[in-house]
């Protein structure tokens, strides 16, 4: 490889891409380079390498910026990467990460190695480690940080400040502080410049606010990421069944939670599964695995479609002019279900609807499917009439105004449906709307085009 001119001042790197230098062989431009970059930066960077580049640049990093690093990498490029290190580097790195970090990596681990490196810890992060792997998958009492640093209500504010001297910079944070009784259990949350800012003599209990948003380890990471985002908080105490405080859930880990959930959303809506992982770090058969699935659900709609239109054979053959508005009547149906199950699943995902709420979405969705139906059925009939003919025109515009109330509909059902089966709604997003509706929006604008034209 020819290496690049340097320029300018002896310490500056060279203008390149930070990929391309990272996969070359230039250990001291890397080396450079790495130092003048961020943290977020370089794991954006190590992320789009191919996975046995990581290791080289990642093993240039000093020992402390290494583990930061390391903690902003997706869980499955953290797994690749603990491949191309040796086992020293491995056991550093795992003791020296938060415990919750911890827990989500082993998850992407094979469980023989989950198991030794665990074993391979000191004994306080192995214990808080095994107890959130003990809370169930996507349980806030997986997500959250045990390492918590609250305050009892019947600290003077002077006593407070010392402990947080102690214990802060193993705190996951210090900003939001949990308030507890005697017994542990919740009373109370405290903000770092009311304690900073009080007299020092002042009791916690007078300072702390009694009206506090918290959770249970049970509840799902989802909901628990939303009230974070919802309530503008920094940090949600956790609390077990006896409203004993337990751990912590910090804005980060919530809104890495949201982004995770709404890539699933946006993958599934779109007609594939998620990747789980980085673009650029997925193979080329996970690229492929993650689409097939939904393009064989395609081929079986297309198939109903086509079996619909075999049925429909001797309709299409005394009127040949119907063919020429399949892809028009199909295409707007199918159009206006996945524009309802899209608004339907959204306003799920943020709790705008519930599934209470089934009566008034039926209502509003069939109205609005009926409206849009009225504007383009007009929209549609002049152009057809005065191109085509008038009864081919009035057979386009019934079943606009049939198809896309009965497509809204469909569209607000399925997900609210998929969710009480607690099924993911985006599942039931565009792909399988389109294609329910495709083969019923031709029913209905061939059993129209009879009526109307006595076929």
């Amino acid at each position: 490889m020819t290496r690049p001119t340097l320029t300018g001042t002896p310490d500056a790197v060279p203008v390149l891409e930070a990929g391309e230098l990272l996969a070359g062989d230039d250990l001291e431009l890397i080396d450079r380079w790495l130092a003048q970059a961020d943290t977020v930066e370089i794991a954006e960077e190590l992320s789009r390498l191919p996975r046995e580049r990581r290791a080289v640049p990642f093993r240039l990093l000093a020992k402390d910026r290494a583990l930061d690093v390391f903690e902003q990498l997706d869980p499955s490029v953290q797994q690749e990467l603990l491949d191309g290190l040796r086992e020293a580097n491995v056991r550093q790195i795992f003791e020296g990460m938060d415990p919750d970090d911890r827990a989500r990596l082993t998850e992407e681990m094979p469980a023989k190695v989950a198991r030794r490196l665990l074993a391979g810890l000191s004994p306080n992060e192995r214990r808080l480690t095994s107890t959130l792997l003990g809370y169930p998958e996507d349980s806030a009492g997986r997500l959250m940080s045990p390492e918590v640093a609250s305050l009892r209500a019947g600290m003077r504010a002077g006593e407070a400040l010392e402990r947080l001297r102690r214990v802060g910079r193993s705190a996951e944070t210090i900003y939001a502080l949990p308030v507890t009784d005697d017994r542990r259990r919740l009373v109370g949350a405290l903000g770092l410049r009311d304690l900073v800012l009080a007299d020092p003599e002042t009791t916690i209990g007078e300072l702390m606010s009694t009206d506090v948003y918290s959770a249970r380890v049970d509840t799902d990471q989802e909901e628990v990421s939303r009230l974070i985002r919802e309530a503008d908080l920094l940090a949600l105490p956790i609390v077990d069944h006896e409203d004993r405080l337990v751990g912590i859930v910090t804005v980060d880990d919530a809104m890495e939670v949201l982004e995770e959930e709404e890539t699933e959303d946006v993958a599934r809506t779109g007609g594939a599964e998620p990747l789980g992982r980085p673009y650029l770090a997925t193979s080329i058969m996970q690229l492929a695995r993650s689409r097939i699935i939904w393009l064989f659900v395609f081929i079986a709609a297309g198939a109903i479609t086509v079996n619909v239109l075999a049925a429909f054979e001797d309709t299409l053959e005394a009127k040949v002019t119907l063919a020429l508005f399949v892809p028009l009547v199909i295409g707007t149906a199918g159009n206006t279900g996945a524009q309802s199950a899209t608004t339907i699943t959204r306003a799920l995902a943020v709790g705008e609807v519930r599934l209470a709420d089934l009566a008034p979405v039926l209502v509003r969705e069939s109205s609005a499917g009926l409206s849009l139906g009225v504007v383009l059925a007009v929209a549609a009939f002049g152009p057809i009439a005065l191109l085509v003919e008038q009864g081919i025109a009035v057979v386009v515009s019934l079943t606009l105004l049939v198809a896309c109330t009965w497509a809204s509909l469909i569209g607000s059902v399925l997900p609210l449906g998929a969710k009480r089966a607690g099924i993911d709604p985006a599942v039931m997003s565009v792909p399988l709307i389109t294609a329910l509706v495709d083969a019923t929006g031709l029913i209905i604008y061939f059993l129209v085009a009879r009526i109307v034209l006595g076929l």
